[in-house]
């Protein structure tokens, strides 16, 4: 059933846990993260990346996702993340999406401000859930040590509370080390930082780049606040390593490609089922 993000999210923290959110290209993904999500009967954010909502299908795939989310058995929405372009974030809330992450994490504090106020102000009258970052959520691990080093670019917790307080934005999503993609080293995550922030705001707070990260620090976060973690670089490589030991035996033997298609689904919804499994405090 289609439900409101916000409310996803807090539902999960009074079950202490955290919920999950994944990045969906196509539609037999979504569909196989709704059942990983099923099976233990948890709430999932279905997420559609900006250059996947700018293709020239992006915006049917959004309005698929919503059906999907309409008719599923457990409470879904369906999230644009990472978007800076308001004529796109415009275009994908009217096709169905019910939250976006306005990104304006790379103009600097109060250009981050204004676009979260052009957004609100943009979507008024839809009934959407805003998420923002704070803070800069690099690419590398040799960037996040960098930036753990001198804690420029890390989410500021009295910032934070100006921040949420100025733009009225319903979820955080914070830098406190995390990274996008895979950890090229030991991760250095923040912890103190992290705690200073829930302190800072009344809103959930939000773990990008958890792929990678010990299960032991995944729980000390979701204790210290976070209601809401982001999934690509851990569910895609998955999918490709099972499809890379299915693919070359179909081939010989002339599977046809259902057969591959549901491989790849399985693999997807039971990787689904195990992350969600994860997202427990300690």
């Amino acid at each position: 059933m289609r439900t409101r993000l916000d409310t996803i999210v807090r539902s999960a923290q009074r079950s202490g846990r955290a919920a999950g959110a994944f990045t969906c290209y196509d539609l037999a993904t979504a569909a196989a993260v709704v059942d990983g999500a099923g099976v233990r009967g948890d709430g999932v954010v279905l997420l559609v990346s900006p250059s996947t909502a700018a293709t020239p299908y992006g915006q049917t795939l959004v309005r698929a996702l919503r059906t999907v989310a309409d008719h599923a058995p457990v409470p879904v929405s369906v999230q644009l993340d990472h978007a800076s372009d308001l004529d796109l974030i415009r275009q994908t809330v009217e096709a169905g999406a019910d939250a976006v992450l306005v990104d304006g994490s790379k103009g600097g504090y109060e250009a981050n401000i204004a676009l979260l106020q052009e957004a609100r102000q943009l979507l008024a009258g839809h009934d959407v859930v805003l998420e923002a970052e704070l803070g800069r959520i690099e690419g590398d691990e040799d960037v996040a040590a960098q930036i753990a080093a001198g804690s420029a670019g890390l989410t500021d917790p009295a910032e934070a509370r100006d921040f949420v307080a100025r733009t009225g934005v319903d979820l955080l999503a914070v830098s406190i080390g995390n990274v996008h993609g895979s950890y090229l080293g030991e991760p250095v995550i923040d912890h103190e930082r992290l705690d200073a922030i829930a302190s800072a705001v009344t809103v959930p707070l939000v773990l990008h780049g958890a792929s990678g990260l010990p299960a032991h620090t995944v729980r000390r976060c979701i204790a210290s606040g976070v209601g809401k973690i982001n999934v690509n670089t851990e569910l895609r490589t998955a999918v490709l390593e099972r499809l890379a030991a299915t693919v070359p035996a179909a081939l010989v033997k002339g599977a046809n490609l259902e057969s591959v298609m549901r491989s790849w689904t399985d693999e997807a919804r039971d990787q689904v089922s195990r992350i969600l499994a994860s997202f427990a405090a300690e």
